[in-house]
C-alpha cells in the first residue's frame, strides 16, 4: 500500500516502527509537526488514523485504539525491520549453540535487508532524528556482531576492507577501530594496527578531549605485548564449532578462552513490557556509553518501591548489554532490608567464580576486597547487585577500576554511592497496566470486561507485583468474572488479603518498607506514628501543615516525617504541597492503624487538609 499524503506517511511510519507496541497520540503529533504540534493536534492525528484505516481496507483492523494512542498489529515477517530482528535473534541462538558459521550467515541476511538511508522519504526531521538514528545504530551494532563472528572464525584478512571503509566513515567509533586493529594485527600488519591506534588517539584527544576507552586501550596493550599472534585457519580446523562467547563480545573475547573463567550468572526474566521500553532504553544507554575517569567505575542504581519491577528491568538491560561485558557477568541478590547479605558472604563466591580456588580465598575481609579489586581491575565485567538495602553493602563489591560496569537495584536512592547515576522506576500507567494484565489473562477476557478490568487495576495502583497477583488469581479461577474479582477488591475489608497468590504478596513488600523507616531524633516526630495516624484517618491526601496541627508539632517536623515516608516508599512524593497515598498504601496504613488501635482523627479534616 502506498500512502501519498506526507503527514499520513509520518503517522504510518511511526506505527510501523513501533509495531505491536502502543504509541501515544502526543508522540505521533511530535513526529507529524516536527516538535511543534498545534492545539488541535490530537484531533487531527485521529483524522489521519481514520484515513489510514480506510486506505488499508480489510487490514484496517490492524490499527487498534489503545490508550494513550494506537497500536499496529504486525507479524514479524511482514516488515523489513521485523525480519531483520528475527535474523538477529536466530543468529544469537546459533551462536549460543556454537554454530558460528550459521550465525554469521544469519547476520549477513539481516544486513542484506538494508537499503538506503532509513526514512529518507518521510517528511519529519524529528522522526528521522529519533527513529532513524536508532535504526542506524542497530545496523552498526549488527555489523559489529558479524565482524566479531568473522574474527572468531579466523577470517581476519577478509574483513579488513569493509572495516577500513567503516572506520573512515566512523573514525571515533572505538569498537570498529578495535576490530580493525585486531584484524590487521592477525593478518601480519602490526605496524598498521599500531599506527591506526595512534591516529585514533590523536583524533579523540583533539575532538573530544578524551583518551581511548578501556576496550581500545586493551587491544593496543595486547598487540604491543604480542598476545594472540597472527594466524590463519588450518585446513583441518573446524572454526564453526568455536565457543559461542566469541560472537557477541568485543575483540578481546578470543584472548580469554584459555585464561580465567568468564562467569555468566544473570537469571532469566519474563518478557519485557512495552510500557517500560523508555526506561529500558535509558538504562541500556547508561550501561554502554561513555568512559569513566581513571580510578572510577560506571555505576547505575535502579530505584523504586517494592514490587515495581526494578529487578526485572535491571536484568532485561543486563541481558541486552551482556555482549559488552566480554569477561562475564556476576550477579548477587543482596536480600534487601529483611535479610541483607554482607560482602563477607558474597565476596568468597565472587572470588571463586573468578577462578580463585576455594582454599586460596583469604580469611581477612580486607584481603578479600583487595584481591577482588585486583582480579577485576583489567577486565570488562558487568556486576549486578540486586536488592541492596544500603551503600555499605555495595561498596566492597565495586569492581576494580577499568572497563567494568556496576548495576544496583534498591528501594533506597543510595544517594551516598559516589558517582552513581539513578533510574527512578514508578508505577505503570493505565496502558502498561492493561498490557501486563492482558498478557496474563488474555486479551479476549480483558476486552470482554474493560470497565471491570480498570477497577481491578485501580486497586492495584499500577504496581506490577499487584497486577501479576491479580492476573494469577483470575487465571486460576476461569469461572470468575473480572467484575466479581473487582468487587472483591473494592469491598474487601482487607484489600491486601486479596492480593496474595502462592508465595507472592504485596503485604510483605510494604512490611519491608515499613521496617526500614528512618527514625527521627528524639525531639522529632516518628514517621511510623504519622503513617499510622494517616491510616486511622483514612487519608488519601495530606499536607505538612495539617499533620503539624494533628500531631501538635512544628510544620518542619511534620515535613521531615512525611519526607521520611516518601523515602521509604510509603507515601507519594509531594505535588503542589500535598502527599498522597494510593489504594495499596491506604489499605496498608489502615491495617497498621488497626494493629495499634490508634484513635480515629477527623476523617474529613484529613482528606480536605
Amino acid at each position: 500500500m502506498h500512502v501519498s499524503a506526507p503527514r499520513q506517511r509520518v503517522v504510518m511510519a511511526a506505527l510501523l516502527l513501533n509495531a505491536n507496541r502502543v504509541i501515544s497520540v502526543d508522540r505521533i503529533a511530535e513526529y507529524v509537526w516536527d516538535g511543534a504540534p498545534p492545539p488541535s493536534a490530537a484531533a487531527t492525528v485521529r483524522t489521519y488514523v481514520m484515513r489510514l484505516r480506510r486506505s488499508l481496507g480489510k487490514a484496517s483492523a490492524r490499527i487498534l485504539t489503545r490508550a494513550p494512542g494506537y497500536l499496529l498489529e504486525l507479524d514479524e515477517h511482514e516488515s523489513d525491520l521485523g525480519q531483520f530482528t528475527a535474523h538477529r535473534r536466530r543468529a544469537a541462538e546459533l551462536a549460543e549453540h556454537g554454530d558460528l558459521e550459521g550465525s554469521s550467515a544469519k547476520l549477513a541476511e539481516a544486513l542484506a535487508l538494508w537499503r538506503e538511508e532509513p526514512l529518507a522519504d518521510i517528511p519529519s526531521q524529528t522522526l528521522r532524528d529519533v527513529e532513524g538514528r536508532y535504526l542506524q545504530e542497530l545496523r552498526l551494532q549488527t555489523m559489529e556482531l558479524r565482524f566479531d563472528t568473522e574474527l572468531a572464525l579466523l577470517r581476519h584478512a577478509e574483513v579488513v576492507p569493509e572495516l577500513v571503509r567503516l572506520v573512515r566513515k566512523h573514525p571515533l567509533r572505538e569498537a570498529l577501530v578495535g576490530k580493525l586493529m585486531l584484524a590487521l594485527f592477525r593478518s601480519g600488519r602490526q605496524s598498521e594496527a599500531l599506527d591506526l591506534y595512534r591516529r585514533t588517539r590523536v583524533l579523540l584527544v583533539e575532538q573530544l578531549g578524551a583518551e581511548p576507552g578501556a576496550e581500545l586501550h586493551d587491544v593496543h596493550r595486547r598487540i604491543l605485548s604480542a598476545h594472540d599472534r597472527p594466524r590463519t585457519p588450518d585446513p583441518v580446523e573446524q572454526p564453526a564449532t568455536a565457543p559461542a562467547a566469541a560472537v557477541a563480545p568485543g575483540p578481546t573475547a578470543a584472548w580469554e578462552r584459555a585464561g580465567r573463567p568468564s562467569p555468566a550468572q544473570l537469571p532469566s526474566v519474563p518478557l519485557p513490557l512495552s510500557a517500560r521500553s523508555a526506561a529500558l532504553a535509558r538504562l541500556q544507554h547508561l550501561l554502554t556509553t561513555g568512559t569513566m575517569p581513571a580510578g572510577t567505575v560506571a555505576t547505575t542504581v535502579v530505584t523504586g518501591r517494592g514490587g515495581v519491577g526494578k529487578s526485572a528491568l535491571a536484568l532485561h538491560a543486563a541481558h541486552a548489554v551482556r555482549g559488552s561485558s566480554v569477561h562475564g557477568q556476576l550477579y548477587a541478590d543482596l536480600g534487601g532490608a529483611a535479610r541483607p547479605l554482607t560482602a563477607r558472604e558474597v565476596l568468597p563466591r565472587f572470588l571463586a567464580d573468578l577462578g580463585v580456588p576455594r582454599d586460596e580465598i583469604p580469611g581477612e575481609e580486607s584481603e578479600r576486597e583487595s584481591l577482588y579489586r585486583s582480579l577485576t581491575a583489567d577486565r570488562r565485567l558487568l556486576v549486578v547487585l540486586d536488592n541492596a538495602s544500603s551503600t555499605a553493602q555495595v561498596r566492597p563489591l565495586i569492581p576494580g577500576s577499568g572497563g567494568s560496569r556496576l548495576l544496583v537495584t534498591s528501594r533506597r536512592r543510595l544517594a551516598d554511592l559516589e558517582g552513581a547515576r539513578t533510574v527512578l522506576l514508578g508505577p505503570l500507567d493505565e496502558a502498561g497496566s492493561l498490557e501486563l494484565l492482558g498478557g496474563i489473562v488474555g486479551p479476549a477476557r480483558l476486552g470482554a470486561e474493560p470497565r471491570a478490568a480498570r477497577s481491578v487495576l485501580t486497586a492495584c495502583a499500577g504496581l506490577p507485583l499487584a497486577i501479576r497477583i491479580a492476573g494469577t488469581r483470575l487465571l486460576e479461577r476461569p469461572h470468575w468474572s473480572i467484575g466479581r474479582f473487582a468487587q472483591r477488591l473494592t469491598e474487601a475489608p482487607r484489600l491486601l488479603d486479596e492480593l496474595c497468590a502462592g508465595d507472592l504478596g504485596v503485604r510483605p513488600c510494604l512490611d519491608a518498607d515499613h521496617a526500614g523507616l528512618r527514625r527521627t531524633a528524639p525531639a522529632g516526630v516518628d514517621p511510623a506514628e504519622v503513617f499510622t495516624a494517616l491510616g486511622a484517618a483514612g487519608a488519601w491526601s495530606v499536607s505538612s501543615s495539617r499533620v503539624a496541627v494533628m500531631l501538635g508539632c512544628s510544620e518542619d517536623q511534620a515535613e521531615e516525617a512525611l519526607d521520611a515516608l516518601v523515602e521509604a516508599n510509603l507515601l507519594g512524593a509531594p505535588a503542589e504541597g500535598r502527599y498522597r497515598l494510593d489504594a495499596l498504601l491506604r489499605a496498608y496504613a489502615h491495617e497498621r492503624a488497626q494493629a495499634v488501635a490508634v484513635p480515629q482523627h477527623d476523617h474529613a479534616y484529613m482528606r480536605a487538609g
